[in-house]
């Protein structure tokens, strides 16, 4: 049993920042229960990114341990807007904002997550019930003080910039979360400790055994420097085509890249890692084959195997300043008989998001059909179009266009 609970402790403790008190974690495994696992998102914005993923990787190897894990979206803090790490106060979200975020999270993260062991929560489902009073006695379990004790709250104070009010309510909102729920775990990055503690603190109060606490790294971005962020544009978006995935991860840094295989690679054990680490330092793998190894991986998980086959096999073509056809997979693509244009044959190639980054493509002069540039914004591709559209130096799609 102890050994087994040791196995346990080592498979969570990956990659994990700190855990608050790993010697709860270990009296609350030995109760040989699954464990309700918390972890909260505010849908903010509608796309996830790999950063997310960290913290959903983390669930995920609950869920494989036999723990429930509960992804809960805060639809209702998320109209409060975090104040973690602001040096002024967010714009809240509108109800619909977020709805409409959530809805887009709640497909995304099984991408990841076990949909049929994931415990999916809104927020609003308790706190539409509070009453204003309700919510002045959940107020009235914090002081003024501690909240201060909150670096960033600190730092406006004493440098005389403002906090509203409604800012202090986000760290007793999300810790009634858990009071909510009965969380056994709270996950979260690094930032949101405060936060996480507050809710140990709550379920104290209302007479519930205090959460664990693990908080986690807050991933790099592409960039190998910030925290990975749309507004940084250092970011890989999980819906992302699976050439981009594995363009943008051929592009990281080597040191990053043994990072994010601590932090993202389920197909790679530590011990594997080191091995990998000890054999690229004496010559015996070059890194750029690692990190071929990490991008085919992380295309795969949002995509097909076929689809991150077929990124590899592009991004390895464009390196050799190869477009040839026979060393891309062909790509068969449903269109109106009446055919269809250029922009929305890229987005059904998976080489451009949306026909809008399409278009700008083309009149940036980004887009290739047979290695001949197109500018015409309105080319029309009819079903029988066989050949390699190109966007930017490496990304490729071989295709086929038959009708509808």
């Amino acid at each position: 049993m102890a050994s087994h609970v040791q196995d346990v402790l080592d498979i969570i403790g990956r990659g994990a920042q700190e855990i608050l008190k790993p010697e709860e974690l270990e009296a609350r495994l030995k109760l040989g229960r699954p464990l309700r696992i918390k972890a909260g998102f505010d849908p903010t914005a509608p796309d996830l990114h790999l950063g997310h993923t960290v913290l959903l990787n983390k669930m995920r190897q609950f869920q494989d341990l036999g723990h429930q894990v509960i992804f809960l979206i805060g639809d209702f803090t998320g109209m409060i807007g975090d104040p973690t790490g602001k040096n002024v106060t967010r714009k809240p979200l509108s109800r619909d904002d977020v709805r409409a975020n959530a809805e887009t999270y709640a497909d995304q993260v099984y991408k990841v997550l076990d949909k049929d062991k994931t415990e999916l929560r809104f927020n609003s489902e308790w706190f539409d019930k509070l009453s204003a009073a309700d919510m002045i006695r959940l107020a009235g379990q914090m002081t003024v003080a501690r909240m201060l004790e909150r670096d960033d709250f600190s730092k406006r104070f004493t440098g005389q910039q403002p906090i509203a009010i409604h800012e202090f309510l986000y760290p007793l909102v999300q810790g009634y979360d858990s009071v909510a729920l009965k969380a056994d775990v709270e996950l979260g990055g690094t930032d949101q400790k405060f936060n996480l503690l507050m809710g140990r603190a709550l379920q104290e109060h209302f007479g519930q055994p205090p959460q664990i606490v693990l908080t986690m790294p807050l991933l790099e971005g592409i960039d190998g420097v910030n925290k990975m962020g749309k507004s940084l544009g250092n970011y890989i978006g999980i819906n992302e085509p699976a050439i981009d995935i594995v363009n943008k991860t051929m592009k990281i840094g080597d040191e990053l890249m043994w990072r994010w295989f601590e932090l993202l690679s389920f197909d790679v054990s530590l011990s594997a890692l080191a091995q990998m680490k000890l054999d690229a330092a004496s010559g015996q793998l070059h890194p750029r084959e690692a990190k071929l190894q990490l991008a085919r991986e992380l295309a795969s998980r949002f995509h097909s195997g076929a689809e991150a086959e077929a990124a590899i096999m592009g991004w390895q073509a464009a390196v050799r300043g190869e477009a040839d056809k026979s060393l891309l997979d062909l790509m068969t693509l449903s269109v109106p008989a009446e055919g269809v244009r250029l922009a929305a044959a890229l987005k059904l190639a998976g080489l451009a998001a949306s026909n809008g980054e399409a278009n700008r493509k083309i009149a940036e002069r980004a887009v290739r059909i047979d290695n001949a540039v197109v500018e015409d914004a309105q080319c029309l591709l009819q079903p029988g179009f066989e050949g390699v559209l190109q966007v930017g130096k490496r990304n490729f799609a071989r295709v086929r266009l038959v009708k509808e």
